[in-house]
């Protein structure tokens, strides 16, 4: 770990991002270079504290999720997530399709969708960014590890997974998660995350077996894009879901609107009152 190296870049990526980057007003009073380190740690997920000392030098070895969650904040490039992770003393991660990098690009996007709900995916609907609307809606998914990371891990053996859906629209969720899934096996190939959920899902049996022994592909993209989603404190919203595809990086961003002038966008509108939907959702 090359403590002075480390430092210097953090700071400099930190300082070359301005608060209009990340969705942040620039204010009239601003002094400061780019981000304050307040601002840069919120946006990395981590305490002010922790952040300044590594930036000051002074702080521990970061492990590679925190360096990851620092690659994401900064909306480093693939190449600088690769020299950060040098630089702190550890191997680089695999570029393989599917990885768990957002791109600066998408980055931008998420930052000023800020009063939407709105969630960045990878191939396995791991839910790897959120906007604070989107926690609100569908609950914050950040803290899951393992298989229970995965949304259609959690629909086949988690039953309050299917909470966030009416009843009547459980068929086909199921339906469109085995279809991804599959897309995901055929991309990933043997020795995937995809083939290990298969495996997993295959072994309890029950209706994910007829579902995945059906080879439906493509289920989803003949869908309409709206999506009925139940709030435990607003109810039912009936709301339009958009896909932007980040093909280099197996990911999706999903956007969620509603038609104005309608029940659902007036409820959409009070998320940021109700605040964070129920846990576990």
């Amino acid at each position: 770990m090359d403590r002075a190296q480390l430092a210097d870049f953090l700071r400099t990526r930190r300082e070359a991002l301005q608060p209009e980057d990340v969705g942040l007003p620039r204010g009239a009073r601003r002094r400061t270079r780019g981000l304050r380190r307040e601002e840069a740690a919120a946006l990395c997920g981590m305490s002010t504290d922790y952040y300044s000392r590594i930036e000051q030098q002074r702080g521990p070895q970061p492990s590679e999720s925190m360096l990851a969650a620092m690659a994401r904040g900064l909306h480093l490039s693939l190449d600088e997530r690769d020299h950060l992770f040098r630089t702190a003393g550890h191997n680089t991660p695999g570029r393989t399709l599917r990885t768990d990098h957002v791109s600066p690009g998408i980055m931008r996007i998420l930052d000023r969708l800020g009063d939407t709900p709105a969630q960045v995916l990878t191939d396995l609907c791991e839910t790897l960014r959120q906007t604070p609307p989107c926690v609100a809606l569908l609950g914050d998914m950040s803290g899951r590890t393992g298989l229970d990371r995965s949304a259609i891990y959690r629909w086949f053996t988690d039953p309050e997974a299917r909470s966030v859906h009416p009843e009547a629209d459980h068929a086909w969720h199921g339906r469109a998660f085995a279809s991804d899934l599959r897309a995901a096996y055929s991309r990933q190939g043997p020795g995937g995350g995809a083939e290990h959920i298969v495996e997993s899902l295959l072994a309890r049996g029950g209706e994910f077996t007829a579902l995945w022994g059906a080879h439906e592909i493509g289920v989803r993209n003949r869908g309409d894009g709206r999506k009925r989603i139940l709030h435990p404190q607003l109810g039912l919203l009936d709301l339009h879901c958009q896909v932007l595809h980040d093909l280099d990086q197996a990911q999706s961003v999903l956007v969620f609107t509603a038609t104005p002038g309608t029940e659902s966008y007036e409820k959409l509108q009070m998320l940021s009152v109700v605040g964070e939907s129920s846990p576990g959702r």
